[in-house]
């Protein structure tokens, strides 16, 4: 390779070389020099220096042209903004590539090619010197060219990049962050590329960070079939993946979620005449599975790790980073195409921002639409369904945007909406990437938004209940509280939640929490599995087609489908488990009454009719009986995923309902049976303490478990013997009344005295204050609440502990 005044091989350049090579191709050369010899895979290629895009604006006297054009620039004004742009676009696609510049691309080109012995489609990618900024992405802002093939083509798509540093998104773009003296000195810089043949396979996007949350410990993973300009652009919904990196580092496989997208059309290169790329359809085949293994998502998690270690290490602090990826389906292998800080949770880490934002629905209406939420706000406003970005002027300021998809030539106008509604997408494409700069919140991969809701609509967006978003009927009032964490103290008496949804775990675990002290199964199986385990085992035994079509629905890519239910209820306790690592997290076992497991899809044929299913076949009960023991088998599978093959052996486990001293005996029997052996591999098995009998043999329950959890509100009812659910005797139900008191002063008494840890799991505690003070000058371990009233049980507990 001869040295070259306007080339810069991608292997001569890192990150100190931005100003020179732009941010994308300085991160491509600093992965090449620093991570291929780890074993990351990085496509060969080639920079054409921002001095070249300077020279080429010189050789053509355009300087004074973009100058004059810019002075008479109003970002405000949309089409003042698309005029001005378009002018400078087209002086720029006019101008003329001095000879010595071309002859140096040229032999770059030519010696790319001969590297790799084959005719070089190469990707010709836009890399500005104002990029990947610690404080603005520039993401998607100029433009990138794949499988372009060919001298001429080369060349043509090296002018169409210097113009798009001149898109209209550019220039709003660098306006808004503070760059609008800067345009005439912000450079372009090219990177030439070898094209990864992910048209014949997959490819996608990945950051070291849950993008929603901020929570640190994991990587979110996209992924979708072809080149990867669909996913980054909306076009699909994509296939969704979390890996935990905590224990992915110590050799465990923490795939903690897993979400199907449609993935309904892939990028491909065109055969035809013109020789780049286009959309064709996905088969309904390839659609109903994942588009790539999970070992393929395991090593991109690792390489992930890898590559934020690495700049982190670099910057002397935590750099989350935003990567693509693309997998050659003619080698099968994986290769990292880009690499960026990412910007948005980044920023709020380096200010070291120590409030929590909370926002709650006080009411709820009819939920028109469902996707995937970004950011965890809620808004109302008026929609604005806009059908192509040639009608953007109509969305006014605090407006809900609704479409198909964005992309960058939509940026100027997304800054107006209090929300974005889009029908394609994953939390990895365009609309939520701006969204989460712009602090807006967005609905991603509705599929049906445009068509469900109409302009002039008033509507509620909430982003605040998980990864799902929810569109509610009207303006519905919420609470939006900010919590300063920096003054709280922590309490002696251990405050942990209770917690039942998944995909709120991340959010909740930035509260000043000691972990969770019961996580329930229940809210998993009814809400993500919805099947009956003994449905799922039985599968091929059913004669109610219609069950089994409702099950084949749920259950697709799953042969075996009792994997299905191991691999939900895994994934849902595994992530709860992750979001407190190493803190203790608490699972009960699977508590429904026989009432609740009928209404399960295919539940109705196993259970029972009872009076009074409260008192019934429930709990501890249906484990070791040959009418449930095989759906228990799956739950104890899924926990034995969850503490062997993740890793996350802070989780522990509980029994509810347990009645008798045999019981718990049988039920710990069955488990071992089943993996799961108390006291190996650190496994604690604990009762809740819900039954008078469990108080009153607590010593020789202490002997059989390892702690105990008191269900206040069973308890309370077993106690004073009334049924809370009846409006007659409901008045009488108090967990303060001195029958119940006595019998959990009895229950922590023995507890402490056997060396058993012992803790309630109840609302008690933060209704009333006075219960809160007993129970912590009783002694009790720990108190374990829902999210909204941490805060306040905290500050009372210390006040209470302060006065002791």
């Amino acid at each position: 390779m001869t040295k070259s005044k306007f080339i810069k091989w991608f292997h001569e350049i890192g990150i100190d070389n931005v100003d020179l090579v732009g941010g994308k191709n300085a991160s491509l050369g600093e992965m090449i020099q620093n991570l291929v010899v780890q074993g990351i895979r990085v496509p060969n290629g080639f920079a054409i220096t921002a001095q070249a895009y300077f020279a080429i604006l010189s050789a053509n006297g355009l300087e004074k042209k973009i100058q004059n054009l810019l002075d008479t620039l109003d970002t405000q004004n949309i089409e003042n903004l698309r005029e001005c742009g378009k002018k400078i676009r087209q002086s720029i696609l006019e101008a003329k590539i001095p000879e010595d510049i071309q002859l140096e691309i040229l032999a770059a080109y030519q010696t790319l090619g001969q590297k790799n012995k084959s005719p070089m489609n190469v990707a010709v990618r836009s890399s500005a010197t104002a990029e990947d900024l610690p404080d603005a992405s520039f993401a998607g802002q100029q433009e990138t060219y794949l499988n372009v093939q060919g001298e001429k083509a080369l060349l043509e798509s090296c002018l169409k990049c210097f113009a798009s540093l001149f898109t209209d998104r550019a220039i709003s773009y660098r306006h808004d962050k503070g760059f609008e003296r800067e345009h005439m000195k912000v450079g372009l810089s090219i990177g030439v590329q070898q094209m990864v043949r992910s048209d014949l396979a997959a490819s996608g996007v990945m950051f070291s960070i849950d993008t929603e949350t901020g929570f640190q410990n994991a990587i979110v993973i996209n992924s979708s079939y072809g080149l990867g300009e669909n996913i980054v652009q909306g076009s699909v919904n994509p296939d969704e993946y979390c890996v935990f990196k905590t224990t992915l580092k110590t050799g465990f496989k923490p795939i903690l979620q897993k979400h199907l997208g449609n993935k309904e059309v892939k990028l491909v290169y065109d055969l035809g005449d013109n020789k780049t790329v286009k959309n064709i359809p996905v088969s309904n085949e390839d659609r109903a599975r994942f588009s790539i293994s999970d070992e393929d998502v395991l090593t991109l998690a690792r390489w992930a790790c890898k590559i934020e270690d690495h700049y982190s290490k670099r910057a002397q602090h935590h750099v989350p980073m935003d990567i693509e990826w693309a997998k050659d389906g003619e080698n099968g292998e994986l290769y990292i195409v880009q690499a960026r800080p990412e910007t948005v949770h980044s920023q709020k880490e380096q200010k070291n921002v120590n409030t929590i934002e909370s926002f709650q629905l006080k009411t709820r209406s009819n939920v028109l639409l469902k996707g995937r939420s970004v950011g965890g706000k809620i808004v109302t406003g008026m929609v604005r369904v806009i059908q192509s970005a040639r009608d953007l002027g109509q969305l006014l300021a605090g407006e809900i945007l609704v479409t198909d998809k964005t992309d960058p030539d939509w940026e100027p106008a997304m800054k107006r909406a209090a929300g974005i509604i889009t029908n394609r997408g994953g939390r990895t494409c365009h609309a939520a990437i701006i969204s989460r700069e712009l602090g807006v919140p967005a609905i991603v991969g509705t599929e049906i938004g445009m068509e469900t809701l109409k302009t002039g609509q008033s509507v509620t967006v909430s982003c605040a209940e998980g990864e799902t978003g929810f569109v509610y009927e009207g303006a519905l009032e919420f609470k939006h509280e900010s919590l300063d964490l920096s003054e709280l103290g922590q309490p002696q008496t251990k405050i942990m939640l209770n917690v039942g949804n998944p995909e709120e775990a991340f959010r909740l675990s930035f509260l000043p929490t000691q972990g969770v002290g019961l996580a329930r199964m229940e809210f998993i199986i009814s809400n993500f599995i919805k099947i009956h385990p003994l449905a799922l085992f039985n599968f091929n035994r059913l004669e109610d087609s219609d069950v089994k079509n409702q099950i084949d629905q749920l259950t697709q890519g799953y042969d075996d489908k009792t994997e299905f239910f191991v691999d939900k209820l895994a994934h849902g306790v595994g992530t709860i488990g992750a979001a407190f690592y190493p803190k203790d997290v608490i699972v009960r076992m699977s508590d429904f009454k026989t009432n609740e497991y009928a209404d399960l899809i295919g539940g109705q044929p196993y259970e029972p009719r009872e009076e009074n299913p409260m008192l019934g076949f429930r709990g501890a009960s249906r484990y070791y009986n040959p009418r449930y023991s095989d759906g228990f088998a799956l739950e104890c599978k899924a926990m034995k995923k969850v503490r062997e093959e993740m890793g996350l052996t802070n989780v522990k486990l509980m029994i509810p309902f347990c009645r008798t001293l045999t019981e718990g005996r049988k039920v710990i029997a069955e488990m071992e049976k089943n993996g799961l052996k108390r006291g190996e591999k650190e496994l604690e098995i604990y009762v809740m303490c819900e039954i008078p009998s469990n108080v009153i043999l607590a010593e020789e329950f202490s002997e059989i478990f390892d702690g105990f959890s008191i269900g206040s509100n069973d308890l309370t009812q077993l106690v004073l013997g009334l049924d809370r659910d009846s409006e007659i005797v409901a008045p009488l139900f108090d967990e303060r009344d001195e029958a119940v008191k006595k019998m959990i002063r009895q229950v922590i008494e023995v507890a402490r005295r056997k060396g058993r840890k012992i803790g309630i799991c109840g609302q008690a505690p933060s209704d009333y204050p006075e219960f809160a003070k007993f129970l912590v000058e009783e002694g009790i371990d720990s108190i374990s609440l829902t999210a909204d009233v941490v805060i306040k049980t905290i500050q009372n507990v210390l006040d209470i502990e302060r006065r002791r």
